[in-house]
């Protein structure tokens, strides 16, 4: 018996350590890598923080993911993206939380290859349409722009953008999820 909460204790520890690593790793992410995708709307950058969340998602779960997503919002919140202030961390949690919430829901069910792909294909889908909800809300507040403005820019730019984003770190996180699983989880 003792031996098994032992194991139970090392697991829970492993994937705390783990999901702070992950947690870093993302923040390290945003602050180095973030850039435009679309010209005409330099506001909406890229960057590849979401990948090790939704590492997470797939090793640990979608509720762990989601934690993972919200801790990391409130961080780049307040360090490498404060310049966005509480605004951007509800549009980060909304963002990142949909996709991984979908996505682990799905993998955590069957995980092979096909439903990854399914998984973070439904993911990446849910992320756009969550930011098109919450673009049409903060952006006015955020920008000070009227909401006509921003659905002007749905189609050429916010549409496009999330739909970018978030399917370049779905097929990232795709690639690197099996190869590095095994140094995530132990085994």
């Amino acid at each position: 018996m003792e031996n098994t909460a032992n194991k139970t204790k090392r697991i829970s520890t492993r994937q705390l350590v783990s999901m702070a690593m992950l947690g870093a790793i993302s923040i390290v992410l945003v602050a180095a890598v973030h850039f435009p995708l679309i010209p005409a709307a330099a506001f909406l950058e890229y960057d590849p923080a979401d990948i090790p969340i939704l590492i997470c998602a797939f090793a640990y779960g979608p509720g762990a993911g989601f934690l993972l997503t919200v801790v990391v919002s409130f961080i780049q919140g307040m360090t490498v993206s404060a310049q966005s202030g509480i605004i951007g961390i509800i549009m980060h949690i909304f963002a990142t939380g949909s996709c991984v919430l979908v996505a682990g829901h799905i993998y955590k069910r069957n995980k092979t290859r096909k439903t990854a792909v399914i998984a973070l294909i439904c993911g990446a889908i849910v992320q756009t349409l969550a930011m098109v909800v919450m673009n049409m809300i903060f952006t006015p507040l955020f920008m000070g722009a009227p909401l006509e403005t921003v659905l002007a820019m749905l189609i050429p730019a916010i549409i496009p953008f999330n739909a970018l984003k978030a399917g370049i770190n779905c097929t990232i996180t795709f690639f690197l999820y099996k190869s590095i699983s095994h140094l995530i989880k132990g085994h």
